[in-house]
């Protein structure tokens, strides 16, 4: 059975080529080659409450630590940690591999790219 993405499990269309891409950016998660097969997803696609830029209810989140807590009762974060245990990567190893330390990345960059 293939593990589902965050973007495949609340079908928000940010992946690239997805349907709000144009509307809403690509996420973060989507592009986070760095992150490619934590948890056994594609890119960032099982650890996206680890990265800053995700969205959460629909409105972008920065900072990890800020948005950590709204994560942990998002029930795609629960399936993950259901179908991972006893081996998932929380979010402190996570950012390890990004090389990001938690509540310390600004978000310097919007996250839907270059505007022209």
């Amino acid at each position: 059975m293939t593990k589902q993405n965050c973007w495949e499990f609340q079908n928000c269309g940010r992946e690239p080529g997805g349907k709000n891409v144009d509307e809403r950016g690509a996420c973060p998660a989507a592009a986070a080659a760095r992150a490619d097969g934590i948890n056994g997803g594609q890119m960032g696609g099982r650890a996206c409450w680890a990265i800053a830029g995700t969205f959460s209810g629909g409105q972008p989140c920065g900072v990890v630590a800020s948005t950590l807590s709204t994560c942990m009762d998002c029930e795609f974060y629960r399936l993950v940690l259901r179908e991972e245990r006893p081996h998932t990567k929380h979010a402190n190893q996570i950012t390890a591999v990004l090389g990001e330390a938690i509540g310390c990345r600004n978000q310097a960059a919007d996250s839907r790219g270059p505007r022209s």
